[in-house]
């Protein structure tokens, strides 16, 4: 009988400055949000150390009697009744502090400097984030991109870790020249440049095969293919709202940067116009530039996109910085102009119904035209989707089409790429009342034109 392992728990603590120009509320809320990238890494975070200042200190982050606090608990580590978890099945001896969690990114040295001043790994903000992306990362193009953010961040990091490795890492030889430790640090330098520009030679390859995919999918759908892009906060239900909406099985994680991956799937029911929606990954306050770049195949998706959903957690009391903080993204990537419905989502985790209405008030007085709704509710889901159907079809057009008893070959034609109004049946054939997009109804009169068949069968074909 094959007994399952249970992996031994790992622990955290964070630690933070913060300065003058830095309210308690968004202070309060980046320290939670960095404990939930650590819950996604595997961490569970035990104890929180602030420290207001005017700045960072630079050489070690955090002045000396906080590090000298950090260090002393760090020794002493955690008791097991200390612990929320199943810890107590530990030996108590065992509990000890993995990892030391920084709420900014710092430099390699104060990262060094820390490490040695406090016993334990120290990570900063950012490497939380690659690390997550690192473990997530499904897809080639994801890979070849996280890759080379996370070899952007540890290059300039290469020669603090030989520090850190003390005189055996180092292999210094000779009295202050240039050791070979040191030389084999610049040939590492060196081999990470030359990765990072073979996978970037890769991407470039990637993205030219991505848009030739993406151009014979719009050719084979036709002309007029509607794109819905889910954009948003991290963990805000993009996912959840994705697999309400298309009917696909889409991982659906209470994780940040759960999906990182591009995911494409049809509006079901389908409309007409066909419309296909994309996941996209998650927004995130001070997102590393590094991975920004990286993703912009990724986020490009948005820039494709006919209509954004930005989808907000409305349960969630920060959300106004979350709703800033994916504005600017989008703003950088370029997506800023793209037509946009807000979708506050989530609105079933808001207090009872009363609380609900309350807020649901609320909110559209805010935001004028916004959708307050909740993914798990197929009602309003429908709602949604009716929504999203009716901004596609404002540029169609209503047409009658006669359809000949000798080309009703055609019918399922007219069917397949246009909504059918109305149809009825007179002596030369059957006449459809039509909605659809200018240029397909050009397509079915010609294609009813027997001096056209030929050309318009290949389109219909295609």
């Amino acid at each position: 009988m094959q007994t399952e392992v249970k992996e031994k728990p790992r622990y955290a603590i964070v630690a933070s400055v913060q300065l003058p120009e830095v309210s308690d509320v968004e202070f309060e809320a980046s320290l939670t949000e960095l404990s939930e990238l650590a819950k996604t890494l595997g961490f569970q975070v035990v104890q929180t150390f602030v420290q207001k200042r005017s700045s960072f200190d630079r050489t070690a982050y955090m002045g000396v009697g906080k590090l000298e606090e950090i260090s002393q608990f760090v020794k002493r580590g955690i008791r097991a009744d200390e612990l929320e978890d199943d810890a107590q099945e530990w030996d108590a001896s065992a509990v000890e502090i993995d990892a030391l969690l920084v709420d900014h990114e710092i430099s390699p040295s104060q990262a060094r400097n820390l490490e040695l001043a406090v016993g334990c790994e120290v990570m900063d903000r950012t490497m939380v984030i690659l690390e997550i992306f690192h473990r997530n990362a499904r897809s080639r193009a994801a890979r070849a991109q996280v890759e080379i953010a996370r070899l952007g961040y540890m290059a300039p990091r290469l020669r603090e870790a030989a520090k850190l490795a003390g005189p055996q890492g180092r292999q210094r030889s000779g009295m202050g020249g240039r050791g070979a430790g040191e030389s084999h640090t610049e040939l590492d330098r060196r081999k990470v440049r030359d990765r990072i520009a073979e996978l970037q030679r890769e991407i470039i390859a990637m993205e030219l095969e991505r848009k030739t995919q993406r151009a014979r999918r719009l050719e084979r759908q036709g002309i007029g293919l509607g794109g819905v892009s889910l954009v948003g906060y991290t963990n805000a239900g993009k996912s959840t709202l994705m697999r309400a909406m298309t009917g696909s099985e889409v991982l659906v994680a209470n994780k940040l940067f759960a999906t990182l991956d591009t995911t494409v799937r049809a509006l079901y029911p389908e409309s007409v116009p066909r419309v296909l929606v994309s996941d996209t990954v998650g927004f995130i306050k001070n997102l590393p530039h590094g991975l920004v770049a990286s993703f912009k195949s990724t986020l490009e998706e948005a820039l494709d996109a006919s209509l954004l959903l930005h989808v907000i957690d409305a349960s969630d009391p920060g959300f106004q910085r979350q709703l800033e903080v994916t504005d600017a993204v989008l703003q950088e990537i370029g997506a800023d102009e793209v037509p946009r419905i807000r979708v506050f989502n989530k609105i079933d985790h808001v207090g009872d119904e009363a609380e609900q209405a309350a807020w649901t008030a609320e909110l559209q007085t805010r935001y004028p035209g916004c959708v307050v709704m909740s993914a798990r509710r197929p009602e309003e889901v429908a709602s949604l989707r009716a929504a999203i159907v009716s901004f596609f079809q404002q540029d169609l057009v209503e047409e009658e089409l006669l359809l000949p008893w000798s080309a009703q070959q055609l019918r399922g034609e007219i069917y397949s790429h246009c909504q059918v109004l109305e149809e009825r049946t007179e002596d030369e054939g059957s006449w459809f009342r039509v909605r659809g997009e200018p240029e397909k109804l050009r397509v079915l009169r010609e294609q009813l034109n027997p001096g056209s068949q030929g050309r318009e069968k290949e389109y219909w074909e295609v």
